[in-house]
Protein backbone atom coordinates (compact mmCIF):
# COMPACT_ATOMS: atom_id res chain seq x y z
CA UNK A 1 0.00 0.00 0.00
CA UNK A 2 1.05 3.46 -0.83
CA UNK A 3 0.72 6.41 1.72
CA UNK A 4 -0.17 10.30 0.38
CA UNK A 5 -0.47 13.41 2.24
CA UNK A 6 -2.71 16.00 1.30
CA UNK A 7 -3.44 19.81 1.68
CA UNK A 8 -6.36 21.85 0.93
CA UNK A 9 -4.91 24.86 2.72
CA UNK A 10 -7.30 25.12 5.24
CA UNK A 11 -7.03 28.45 7.34
CA UNK A 12 -9.79 29.10 9.87
CA UNK A 13 -10.90 32.52 10.88
CA UNK A 14 -9.58 34.92 13.24
CA UNK A 15 -6.94 36.05 10.55
CA UNK A 16 -3.46 37.61 11.42
CA UNK A 17 -0.79 39.42 9.67
CA UNK A 18 1.33 36.79 8.22
CA UNK A 19 -0.90 33.60 8.68
CA UNK A 20 -1.09 32.75 5.29
CA UNK A 21 2.37 33.15 4.65
CA UNK A 22 3.13 31.01 7.61
CA UNK A 23 0.34 28.49 6.61
CA UNK A 24 2.22 28.02 3.05
CA UNK A 25 5.52 27.67 4.38
CA UNK A 26 4.42 25.15 7.29
CA UNK A 27 2.90 22.88 4.52
CA UNK A 28 6.11 23.23 2.01
CA UNK A 29 8.84 21.82 5.24
CA UNK A 30 5.84 19.22 5.78
CA UNK A 31 6.25 17.77 2.24
CA UNK A 32 9.95 17.69 2.85
CA UNK A 33 9.82 16.05 5.44
CA UNK A 34 7.05 13.84 4.10
CA UNK A 35 9.63 13.46 1.44
CA UNK A 36 12.61 12.40 3.47
CA UNK A 37 10.78 10.00 5.22
CA UNK A 38 9.52 7.86 2.66
CA UNK A 39 5.79 9.26 1.65
CA UNK A 40 5.10 8.08 -2.02
CA UNK A 41 2.20 11.22 -2.51
CA UNK A 42 1.87 14.42 -1.62
CA UNK A 43 -1.73 15.95 -3.06
CA UNK A 44 -2.40 19.28 -3.71
CA UNK A 45 -5.99 20.43 -3.93
CA UNK A 46 -7.24 23.25 -6.49
CA UNK A 47 -10.41 25.23 -5.07
CA UNK A 48 -11.58 29.03 -5.30
CA UNK A 49 -13.38 31.87 -2.81
CA UNK A 50 -13.27 29.04 -0.20
CA UNK A 51 -12.04 31.42 3.19
CA UNK A 52 -11.12 29.10 5.78
CA UNK A 53 -11.63 25.46 4.10
CA UNK A 54 -9.35 26.10 0.98
CA UNK A 55 -6.76 29.27 0.34
CA UNK A 56 -5.23 26.92 -2.15
CA UNK A 57 -5.94 28.43 -5.25
CA UNK A 58 -2.93 28.40 -7.51
CA UNK A 59 -1.48 24.80 -6.42
CA UNK A 60 0.85 24.71 -9.61
CA UNK A 61 2.64 27.31 -7.61
CA UNK A 62 2.95 25.12 -4.69
CA UNK A 63 4.15 22.23 -6.41
CA UNK A 64 6.89 23.72 -8.27
CA UNK A 65 7.78 24.97 -4.69
CA UNK A 66 7.38 21.44 -3.36
CA UNK A 67 9.32 20.15 -6.82
CA UNK A 68 12.29 22.22 -5.95
CA UNK A 69 12.64 20.99 -2.78
CA UNK A 70 11.81 17.15 -2.80
CA UNK A 71 13.84 14.39 -4.63
CA UNK A 72 11.46 11.15 -4.54
CA UNK A 73 7.76 11.91 -3.89
CA UNK A 74 5.29 11.76 -6.17
CA UNK A 75 3.48 15.58 -6.86
CA UNK A 76 -0.20 15.96 -7.61
CA UNK A 77 -3.24 18.13 -8.61
CA UNK A 78 -5.71 16.76 -6.50
CA UNK A 79 -7.66 18.10 -8.43
CA UNK A 80 -6.95 20.36 -10.71
CA UNK A 81 -10.45 22.18 -11.96
CA UNK A 82 -9.88 21.35 -15.78
CA UNK A 83 -13.27 22.96 -17.13
CA UNK A 84 -12.41 25.95 -19.71
CA UNK A 85 -13.79 28.93 -17.81
CA UNK A 86 -11.80 27.58 -15.23
CA UNK A 87 -8.51 26.83 -16.30
CA UNK A 88 -8.01 26.30 -20.35
CA UNK A 89 -6.80 22.65 -21.52
CA UNK A 90 -4.42 24.12 -23.29
CA UNK A 91 -2.85 26.11 -20.12
CA UNK A 92 -3.28 23.30 -17.96
CA UNK A 93 -1.59 20.92 -20.52
CA UNK A 94 1.75 23.46 -20.42
CA UNK A 95 1.44 23.85 -16.50
CA UNK A 96 1.59 19.94 -15.65
CA UNK A 97 4.38 19.14 -18.24
CA UNK A 98 6.37 22.27 -16.81
CA UNK A 99 5.92 20.61 -13.49
CA UNK A 100 6.59 17.07 -15.02
CA UNK A 101 9.75 18.19 -16.46
CA UNK A 102 10.58 20.55 -12.92
CA UNK A 103 10.31 17.65 -10.78
CA UNK A 104 12.04 14.54 -13.27
CA UNK A 105 8.90 12.92 -13.79
CA UNK A 106 6.96 13.18 -10.44
CA UNK A 107 3.73 14.42 -12.00
CA UNK A 108 0.16 13.34 -11.47
CA UNK A 109 -2.84 14.97 -12.47
CA UNK A 110 -6.45 14.63 -11.15
CA UNK A 111 -9.05 16.24 -12.98
CA UNK A 112 -12.26 17.85 -11.72
CA UNK A 113 -14.94 20.83 -11.45
CA UNK A 114 -15.58 21.84 -8.16
CA UNK A 115 -18.95 21.92 -6.65
CA UNK A 116 -19.98 24.92 -4.77
CA UNK A 117 -21.84 27.72 -6.21
CA UNK A 118 -19.17 30.50 -4.89
CA UNK A 119 -16.80 28.07 -7.32
CA UNK A 120 -18.90 27.58 -10.27
CA UNK A 121 -20.87 30.88 -10.11
CA UNK A 122 -17.90 32.71 -9.88
CA UNK A 123 -15.94 31.67 -12.79
CA UNK A 124 -19.77 30.98 -15.11
CA UNK A 125 -19.71 27.33 -15.43
CA UNK A 126 -22.89 25.49 -15.51
CA UNK A 127 -23.41 24.05 -12.78
CA UNK A 128 -25.35 20.61 -14.72
CA UNK A 129 -22.55 20.96 -17.37
CA UNK A 130 -19.61 20.61 -14.98
CA UNK A 131 -18.54 17.23 -15.30
CA UNK A 132 -18.93 16.41 -18.79
CA UNK A 133 -17.38 19.97 -19.03
CA UNK A 134 -14.47 18.38 -17.19
CA UNK A 135 -14.14 15.16 -18.91
CA UNK A 136 -14.16 16.67 -22.16
CA UNK A 137 -10.95 19.22 -21.02
CA UNK A 138 -9.48 16.05 -19.54
CA UNK A 139 -9.21 14.46 -22.76
CA UNK A 140 -7.86 17.06 -24.94
CA UNK A 141 -5.28 18.00 -22.46
CA UNK A 142 -4.40 14.31 -22.57
CA UNK A 143 -3.90 14.73 -26.45
CA UNK A 144 -2.11 18.39 -26.05
CA UNK A 145 0.75 16.46 -23.85
CA UNK A 146 1.25 13.69 -26.38
CA UNK A 147 0.49 15.12 -29.85
CA UNK A 148 2.58 17.42 -32.06
CA UNK A 149 1.29 19.81 -33.51
CA UNK A 150 -2.47 19.28 -31.43
CA UNK A 151 -4.89 19.54 -34.47
CA UNK A 152 -7.26 21.45 -33.31
CA UNK A 153 -10.73 21.44 -31.62
CA UNK A 154 -14.17 22.70 -32.10
CA UNK A 155 -16.30 21.10 -28.87
CA UNK A 156 -19.43 21.54 -26.54
CA UNK A 157 -17.02 23.91 -23.46
CA UNK A 158 -14.44 24.94 -25.60
CA UNK A 159 -12.45 25.56 -28.95
CA UNK A 160 -8.94 25.76 -29.87
CA UNK A 161 -7.20 26.19 -33.26
CA UNK A 162 -4.57 23.48 -33.93
CA UNK A 163 -1.26 24.48 -32.28
CA UNK A 164 1.79 22.58 -30.78
CA UNK A 165 1.44 22.98 -27.25
CA UNK A 166 4.73 23.24 -25.36
CA UNK A 167 6.93 21.74 -23.31
CA UNK A 168 6.30 17.82 -23.70
CA UNK A 169 5.95 15.86 -20.06
CA UNK A 170 9.23 13.46 -19.19
CA UNK A 171 6.78 11.16 -18.22
CA UNK A 172 5.23 8.66 -21.71
CA UNK A 173 2.59 9.38 -23.03
CA UNK A 174 1.53 11.41 -20.23
CA UNK A 175 1.75 11.60 -16.50
CA UNK A 176 -1.11 9.38 -14.46
CA UNK A 177 -4.29 10.81 -15.03
CA UNK A 178 -6.90 10.77 -12.09
CA UNK A 179 -10.68 11.79 -11.40
CA UNK A 180 -11.86 13.26 -7.91
CA UNK A 181 -15.08 10.55 -7.00
CA UNK A 182 -16.94 11.52 -4.18
CA UNK A 183 -19.93 8.21 -4.40
CA UNK A 184 -20.30 5.12 -5.70
CA UNK A 185 -21.70 6.97 -9.43
CA UNK A 186 -18.60 8.59 -9.92
CA UNK A 187 -16.31 6.00 -8.92
CA UNK A 188 -17.66 4.15 -11.89
CA UNK A 189 -17.20 7.02 -14.11
CA UNK A 190 -13.16 7.30 -13.61
CA UNK A 191 -13.09 3.33 -13.87
CA UNK A 192 -14.86 3.87 -17.60
CA UNK A 193 -12.51 6.56 -18.16
CA UNK A 194 -9.32 4.73 -16.96
CA UNK A 195 -8.77 7.13 -14.58
CA UNK A 196 -7.15 6.55 -11.29
CA UNK A 197 -10.29 7.27 -8.18
CA UNK A 198 -9.25 9.90 -5.80
CA UNK A 199 -12.11 8.96 -3.40
CA UNK A 200 -12.53 12.25 -1.22
CA UNK A 201 -15.19 10.26 1.23
CA UNK A 202 -14.94 9.45 3.89
CA UNK A 203 -15.64 5.36 4.19
CA UNK A 204 -14.99 2.16 6.43
CA UNK A 205 -12.90 -0.81 5.49
CA UNK A 206 -16.29 -2.27 4.50
CA UNK A 207 -17.62 0.63 2.18
CA UNK A 208 -13.74 0.77 0.53
CA UNK A 209 -13.77 -2.73 -0.20
CA UNK A 210 -16.90 -2.25 -1.94
CA UNK A 211 -15.95 0.45 -4.23
CA UNK A 212 -12.72 -1.04 -4.89
CA UNK A 213 -14.79 -4.21 -6.70
CA UNK A 214 -16.88 -1.71 -8.15
CA UNK A 215 -13.67 -0.21 -9.94
CA UNK A 216 -11.64 -3.04 -10.83
CA UNK A 217 -14.89 -4.80 -12.32
CA UNK A 218 -15.12 -1.73 -14.27
CA UNK A 219 -11.63 -1.72 -15.87
CA UNK A 220 -11.42 -5.33 -16.65
CA UNK A 221 -14.76 -5.09 -18.43
CA UNK A 222 -15.61 -3.54 -21.99
CA UNK A 223 -17.03 -0.48 -20.31
CA UNK A 224 -13.42 1.13 -20.15
CA UNK A 225 -12.39 3.24 -22.91
CA UNK A 226 -9.72 5.36 -21.66
CA UNK A 227 -9.96 9.30 -21.49
CA UNK A 228 -6.04 9.27 -21.66
CA UNK A 229 -3.36 7.53 -23.86
CA UNK A 230 -2.62 5.07 -20.93
CA UNK A 231 -4.68 3.34 -17.96
CA UNK A 232 -4.65 4.49 -15.18
CA UNK A 233 -6.22 1.80 -12.87
CA UNK A 234 -5.41 2.43 -9.00
CA UNK A 235 -7.93 3.65 -6.43
CA UNK A 236 -6.73 6.04 -3.28
CA UNK A 237 -9.03 6.59 -0.39
CA UNK A 238 -9.11 9.60 1.94
CA UNK A 239 -8.58 8.86 5.94
CA UNK A 240 -8.02 11.26 8.88
CA UNK A 241 -4.78 11.34 10.56
CA UNK A 242 -2.93 11.58 14.12
CA UNK A 243 -0.81 9.53 15.35
CA UNK A 244 0.51 9.89 18.94
CA UNK A 245 2.25 6.99 21.24
CA UNK A 246 -1.06 8.14 23.55
CA UNK A 247 -4.51 7.50 21.73
CA UNK A 248 -6.07 10.31 23.64
CA UNK A 249 -3.18 13.16 22.64
CA UNK A 250 -3.93 11.96 19.12
CA UNK A 251 -7.35 12.97 19.15
CA UNK A 252 -7.11 16.08 21.35
CA UNK A 253 -4.25 17.20 18.72
CA UNK A 254 -6.37 15.64 15.01
CA UNK A 255 -9.56 15.26 15.71
CA UNK A 256 -11.14 18.45 15.99
CA UNK A 257 -9.11 19.84 12.70
CA UNK A 258 -10.98 16.71 10.90
CA UNK A 259 -14.10 16.78 11.71
CA UNK A 260 -13.24 20.87 10.71
CA UNK A 261 -12.68 19.15 7.81
CA UNK A 262 -16.28 17.51 7.04
CA UNK A 263 -18.17 19.99 8.18
CA UNK A 264 -16.92 22.50 6.08
CA UNK A 265 -17.33 20.10 2.54
CA UNK A 266 -20.81 19.98 3.90
CA UNK A 267 -21.27 23.44 4.63
CA UNK A 268 -19.93 25.51 1.26
CA UNK A 269 -21.68 23.49 -0.95
CA UNK A 270 -25.40 23.74 1.74
CA UNK A 271 -25.37 27.22 3.06
CA UNK A 272 -25.48 30.82 1.77
CA UNK A 273 -22.24 32.46 2.43
CA UNK A 274 -21.21 36.27 2.13
CA UNK A 275 -17.61 36.55 0.31
CA UNK A 276 -15.30 38.18 2.98
CA UNK A 277 -17.44 37.62 6.19
CA UNK A 278 -16.91 33.25 6.53
CA UNK A 279 -17.83 31.99 9.68
CA UNK A 280 -17.45 28.79 9.05
CA UNK A 281 -15.01 28.11 12.18
CA UNK A 282 -17.06 29.91 14.33
CA UNK A 283 -20.66 28.05 13.41
CA UNK A 284 -18.65 24.75 13.41
CA UNK A 285 -17.07 25.52 17.04
CA UNK A 286 -20.65 26.45 18.20
CA UNK A 287 -22.46 22.90 16.53
CA UNK A 288 -19.25 20.85 17.71
CA UNK A 289 -19.47 21.86 21.60
CA UNK A 290 -16.64 20.73 23.86
CA UNK A 291 -16.80 17.03 23.59
CA UNK A 292 -13.02 16.13 22.91
CA UNK A 293 -12.89 14.55 26.34
CA UNK A 294 -15.52 12.35 25.69
CA UNK A 295 -14.43 11.10 22.32
CA UNK A 296 -11.49 9.95 24.05
CA UNK A 297 -13.06 8.52 26.99
CA UNK A 298 -14.71 6.19 24.17
CA UNK A 299 -12.10 5.59 22.57
CA UNK A 300 -10.02 3.95 25.51
CA UNK A 301 -13.62 2.35 26.59
CA UNK A 302 -12.87 0.15 22.81
CA UNK A 303 -9.85 -0.53 23.89
CA UNK A 304 -7.82 -3.35 21.33
CA UNK A 305 -11.20 -2.86 19.12
CA UNK A 306 -10.55 0.54 18.25
CA UNK A 307 -8.80 1.37 14.71
CA UNK A 308 -8.57 4.67 13.32
CA UNK A 309 -5.84 6.75 11.82
CA UNK A 310 -6.49 9.02 14.58
CA UNK A 311 -4.72 6.85 17.18
CA UNK A 312 -1.67 5.08 18.40
CA UNK A 313 0.54 3.20 15.69
CA UNK A 314 -1.40 -0.23 16.83
CA UNK A 315 -4.49 1.62 16.00
CA UNK A 316 -3.33 3.23 13.00
CA UNK A 317 -1.99 -0.08 12.14
CA UNK A 318 -5.30 -2.24 12.37
CA UNK A 319 -7.41 0.36 10.52
CA UNK A 320 -4.63 0.11 7.28
CA UNK A 321 -4.72 -3.63 7.52
CA UNK A 322 -8.81 -3.29 6.96
CA UNK A 323 -7.97 -0.59 3.95
CA UNK A 324 -5.18 -2.98 2.66
CA UNK A 325 -7.65 -6.26 2.53
CA UNK A 326 -10.30 -4.31 0.85
CA UNK A 327 -7.92 -3.53 -2.35
CA UNK A 328 -7.21 0.23 -1.54
CA UNK A 329 -3.81 0.71 -3.99
CA UNK A 330 -2.98 4.28 -1.48
CA UNK A 331 -4.40 5.96 1.67
CA UNK A 332 -4.17 9.90 1.78
CA UNK A 333 -3.80 11.32 4.82
CA UNK A 334 -5.64 14.55 6.20
CA UNK A 335 -3.76 16.01 8.55
CA UNK A 336 -3.36 19.20 7.86
CA UNK A 337 -7.02 20.78 8.80
CA UNK A 338 -8.76 23.25 10.79
CA UNK A 339 -6.47 24.24 13.29
CA UNK A 340 -4.03 21.60 13.98
CA UNK A 341 -0.47 22.49 14.75
CA UNK A 342 2.22 22.32 12.62
CA UNK A 343 4.92 20.34 15.49
CA UNK A 344 2.11 18.03 15.51
CA UNK A 345 1.36 17.12 12.22
CA UNK A 346 5.53 16.85 11.64
CA UNK A 347 5.40 14.46 14.66
CA UNK A 348 2.59 12.36 13.64
CA UNK A 349 4.17 11.99 10.10
CA UNK A 350 7.86 10.95 11.94
CA UNK A 351 6.13 8.68 14.01
CA UNK A 352 3.95 7.06 11.40
CA UNK A 353 7.36 6.06 9.31
CA UNK A 354 8.84 4.90 12.15
CA UNK A 355 6.65 2.75 13.30
CA UNK A 356 3.72 1.38 10.68
CA UNK A 357 5.11 2.32 7.15
CA UNK A 358 7.34 -0.49 6.73
CA UNK A 359 4.72 -2.92 7.23
CA UNK A 360 2.84 -1.42 4.06
CA UNK A 361 5.40 -0.80 1.95
CA UNK A 362 7.08 -4.22 2.06
CA UNK A 363 6.21 -6.18 -1.15
CA UNK A 364 4.74 -3.22 -2.49
CA UNK A 365 6.89 -3.37 -5.46
CA UNK A 366 5.76 -7.28 -6.21
CA UNK A 367 2.21 -6.25 -5.31
CA UNK A 368 2.11 -3.59 -8.25
CA UNK A 369 3.82 -6.08 -10.81
CA UNK A 370 1.38 -9.32 -10.16
CA UNK A 371 -1.46 -6.23 -9.96
CA UNK A 372 -0.09 -5.16 -13.64
CA UNK A 373 0.64 -8.14 -15.23
CA UNK A 374 -2.82 -9.17 -14.30
CA UNK A 375 -4.52 -6.05 -15.65
CA UNK A 376 -2.29 -5.88 -18.61
CA UNK A 377 -4.43 -7.38 -20.93
CA UNK A 378 -7.55 -5.66 -20.03
CA UNK A 379 -5.69 -2.35 -20.31
CA UNK A 380 -4.34 -3.85 -23.84
CA UNK A 381 -8.19 -4.11 -24.66
CA UNK A 382 -8.98 -0.95 -23.72
CA UNK A 383 -6.53 1.17 -24.99
CA UNK A 384 -7.83 -0.59 -28.41
CA UNK A 385 -11.28 0.43 -27.93
CA UNK A 386 -10.16 3.96 -27.62
CA UNK A 387 -11.16 6.20 -30.30
CA UNK A 388 -7.83 8.57 -31.58
CA UNK A 389 -7.51 11.79 -32.63
CA UNK A 390 -5.90 11.87 -36.08
CA UNK A 391 -2.81 13.34 -36.73
CA UNK A 392 -1.93 15.85 -38.92
CA UNK A 393 0.25 15.14 -41.94
CA UNK A 394 2.64 18.10 -42.66
CA UNK A 395 0.41 18.98 -45.97
CA UNK A 396 -2.82 19.53 -43.83
CA UNK A 397 -0.63 21.86 -40.69
CA UNK A 398 -2.50 25.40 -41.35
CA UNK A 399 0.10 28.27 -41.71
CA UNK A 400 -0.71 30.64 -38.96
CA UNK A 401 -0.27 33.78 -41.15
CA UNK A 402 1.99 36.69 -39.42
CA UNK A 403 -0.20 39.87 -38.64
CA UNK A 404 1.94 42.67 -40.43
CA UNK A 405 1.88 46.30 -38.63
CA UNK A 406 2.61 49.62 -40.57
CA UNK A 407 5.66 50.80 -39.31
CA UNK A 408 5.02 54.03 -37.51
CA UNK A 409 8.01 56.71 -38.35
CA UNK A 410 8.34 59.15 -35.79
CA UNK A 411 7.77 62.67 -37.21
CA UNK A 412 9.07 64.65 -34.20
CA UNK A 413 12.64 63.70 -34.95
CA UNK A 414 12.96 61.45 -32.03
Amino acid sequence: MRFGVFYEHQLPRPWHDGDEEQLFSDALDQVVLADRLGFDNAWVVEHHFLEEYSHSSAPEVFLAAAAARTDRIRLGHGIRHTPAGYNHPARTAEVVSTLDLISHGRMELGIGEGATRLELGGFGIPAREKRAMSLEAGEQIANMMTMSPYPGYEGASFSMPCRNVVPKPVQKPHPPMWMACTNRSTIEVAARAGLGALAFSFVDPDEAEFWVKTYYDIIRSEECVPLGHTVNANIALVTSFSIHDDRGDAIRKGLEGFEFFRYAINALVAHDAVPGRSTLWADFQAQRGDITEQVVAAAHAKGQDYASAIGTPDDARRHLRRMQAAGVDQVIFIQQAGQNQHSDICASLELFAAEVMDEFHAGEAERERAKQAELQPYIDAALARKVRMRPLVDGEIPIVRASVAKAVVPTDGV
